[in-house]
């Protein structure tokens, strides 16, 4: 089984400086902290470096507190102690996910390409975790000025995956990001996608633009979020009130570290 490293995390005060630290494509830094397990694992760890995702923006904090909790260093939560690997019929998908949760193939959306695949993962007491998603038609969304928020990413971290590149791309990431409304609506996923300029974005897409042909994929909680209206159904992204407990869930959640780690075991074979 590949062994994955774990992402730094954005801890408390460090979200309300997202502006000034995560702007741009940065060099990571080496000194990521190392993926942890539940008693009984016995593989090795080993460590990953984290770096932005495009852009993101202080501008997403004034809902937060100013003051943050624990170490400067954000300490991964312990991941399952036993993973398996799914892996579709015709073998083009391949991913490890803890032993108890439940991969299955479901069909996909109207409109995605033939021979496209749609596997939900769940938790064994049906929590829905991840959806990967391939065949997706190329999209792009109009985003006018006046309707854009700002947006902040909490976690990044870089992932080996085939994608198309060019303008508004970045090399794959598995990124957990924020973006502001009448709360903070977190979502995770892969993506080589910027947010949006200057840390503002009408929606936040988990997507990896795919090989000519090909069409995109995605592996997240949902393929986009945005900021909600308050009579809308939010689930399954997260909604926090600051974006300290945005970066709490992330450091601190064992959850994430599954899924995170999930994420970054993901390989796609033509």
């Amino acid at each position: 089984m590949r062994r994955i490293a774990s992402a730094g995390v954005l801890p408390g005060a460090a979200v309300l400086l997202a502006g000034a630290l995560l702007a741009g494509c940065s060099t990571p830094s080496n000194s990521g902290p190392a993926w942890t397990a539940e008693p009984g694992d016995s593989g090795a760890t080993g460590t990953a470096t984290a770096a932005p995702e495009g852009a993101a923006s202080a501008a997403a904090s004034p809902g937060a507190t100013a003051a943050a909790s624990g170490s400067a260093t954000a300490q991964p939560a312990a991941t399952a102690s036993a993973w398996k690997t799914f892996s579709d019929p015709a073998k083009t998908v391949v991913f490890e996910l803890p032993e108890t949760w439940i991969a299955q193939s479901v069909p996909p959306e109207e409109g995605t390409l033939p021979g496209a695949l749609k596997i939900e993962v769940k938790k064994p007491d049906g929590t829905f975790m991840a959806a990967l998603r391939t065949g997706l038609p190329p999209s792009s969304a109009d985003c006018p000025e006046d309707a854009r928020r700002p947006y902040t990413v909490i976690s990044s971290v870089p992932v080996e995956l085939s994608a198309a590149g060019g303008e508004g791309t970045i090399p794959p990431r598995v990124v957990f990001r924020a973006i502001q409304g009448y709360r903070f609506f977190g979502s995770y996923g892969i993506t080589n996608v910027v947010g949006g300029p200057d840390g503002q974005a009408c929606e936040l897409r988990n997507i990896v633009r795919g090989p000519a042909g090909k069409g995109d994929y995605s592996f997240g909680d949902l393929v986009s979020v945005r900021a909600f209206a308050p009579d809308e159904k939010v689930a399954p992204a997260k909604a926090f009130d600051t974006l300290d407990q945005a970066a709490k869930y992330a450091s601190e959640s064992a959850d994430f570290a599954n899924v995170q780690r999930m994420l970054m075991s993901l390989e796609i074979k033509n």
